[in-house]
């Protein structure tokens, strides 16, 4: 039998591939009975290392095409400067992820947009407005290998 550490692995793994399995199948998939795997996920669910269930949509058929990461070059590292950077980051809808990284770049932000117009008046309205933003560099997603 596994390790209980193997067996939450096994769990969370599932569980990642499809949030949606129900709780039988899951203890089906991982070798528990449906109450031994239901105490686990709950565990799980408690301790953090689930934070939440989400959703994972086809942005193409959304028709949000146009996909970048943009390497964000602040203007100082003034605290305040910095929490409205972070603060209005987390609002804006576009941004799917925002990393602070060491490097060159300060941030780095996963945005997705309808279409090269979309993107041009997210840069100019939104990002360039902020005065923590000294500058940013677009690299274009060719296609995802692995999400």
């Amino acid at each position: 039998m596994p390790s209980e550490d193997e067996t939450d692995r096994k769990i969370l793994r599932e569980l990642q591939r499809d949030s949606r399995t129900s709780n039988n199948l899951l203890a089906e998939r991982v070798g528990l009975s449906p109450s031994s795997c239901w105490r686990r996920v709950r565990a799980l669910e408690e301790s953090g290392a689930i934070r939440r269930y989400t959703v994972d949509l086809d942005e193409t058929v959304l028709g949000l095409t146009f996909k970048a990461i943009v390497h964000v070059h602040l203007t100082r590292h003034d605290q305040g400067l910095v929490t409205d950077f972070i603060r209005m980051v987390r609002t804006k809808e576009e941004i799917r992820a925002c990393w602070a990284t060491t490097g060159a770049s300060d941030y780095h932000l996963h945005v997705v947009c309808r279409d090269l117009e979309a993107y041009n008046r997210f840069l100019e309205e939104f990002l360039f407005s902020m005065p923590a933003v000294a500058s940013a560099q677009t690299n274009l997603v060719l296609r995802t290998i692995k999400d």
